[in-house]
């Protein structure tokens, strides 16, 4: 493997890792609220650190063997077009077993779609109860709305509101690839590099350490903590950032 071709892995490898870790990230503020103060939380981490890793190595040895095997390079696509393009096309080429198999897969999507929406609008839910001091209630019926909307916007993305536009990736989508590379490719980037500047810099590290220390646990990585938040961390996602607003090009 030539140096080009490993820090493009890296970088792809690192920008899978920022996604699912930032679609978390919300989650994680919102019931670590939750949490009681007696908690361990570096244990917590560990836990999450070792089933993320495995689950996603695990993923990736079915899936992307499955997808070069069938469609080469060109179905490696990340997003919504792997989910939605390759993988159908995957079932379709297996045959009636497939048929079977593509039922399972996307009922699973389905299930794994709602338990998530159920986080993630806690996460919202959460935040509009503390921000406008509203009830549960008004902040369930006022985000579900807003999803709502939004998620028929995307269906008819794909009929009555189609439409193709280039994006700064080099990608061409309509809707929904315009959303995901809003989200995905600029908002989430954006707000990591301002977390790690408001914990690296104005609350500081030690605000966060001293909630991991609580009741007498350690935090061992405490040192590596905070260089990451403060130096590599920030770096890294302004590379990836850039790479993303196809500034720079691997």
């Amino acid at each position: 493997m030539t140096l080009k071709k490993f820090i493009v892995v890296l970088t792809d490898a690192m920008g899978q890792l920022f996604y699912s870790i930032s679609v978390a990230m919300g989650i994680m503020v919102a019931y670590g609220s939750y949490v009681k103060k007696d908690a361990n939380l570096g244990k917590a981490v560990n836990q999450i650190e070792f089933f993320d890793t495995l689950v996603a190595f695990l993923a990736g040895m079915m899936i992307i063997p499955a997808v070069y095997t069938f469609m080469g390079t060109e179905g490696m696509s990340a997003g919504p077009g792997l989910m939605f393009v390759s993988l159908p096309k995957i079932f379709a080429a297996m045959g009636s077993f497939g048929v079977v198999i593509g039922l399972v897969f996307f009922l699973m999507v389905f299930f794994a779609a709602v338990t998530s929406s159920v986080s993630v609008m806690e996460a919202v839910v959460s935040s509009v109860v503390d921000k406008f001091h509203i009830g549960r209630r008004k902040a369930v019926m006022a985000a579900g709305l807003a999803a709502a909307v939004g998620g028929v916007v995307v269906c008819l993305g794909y009929n009555r509101l189609y439409f193709e536009m280039a994006l700064p990736n080099g990608a061409v989508g309509q809707i929904l690839d315009v959303m995901d590379y809003v989200s995905n490719s600029f908002l989430m980037p954006v707000v990591a590099i301002a977390t790690c500047i408001l914990i690296g810099w104005v609350l500081k590290p030690g605000a966060i350490i001293e909630e991991v220390e609580l009741e007498g646990a350690r935090f061992g990585r405490k040192r590596l903590y905070i260089v990451m938040i403060r130096f590599i961390a920030p770096v890294l996602l302004f590379i990836l950032l850039l790479q993303s607003l196809g500034v720079i090009r691997l």
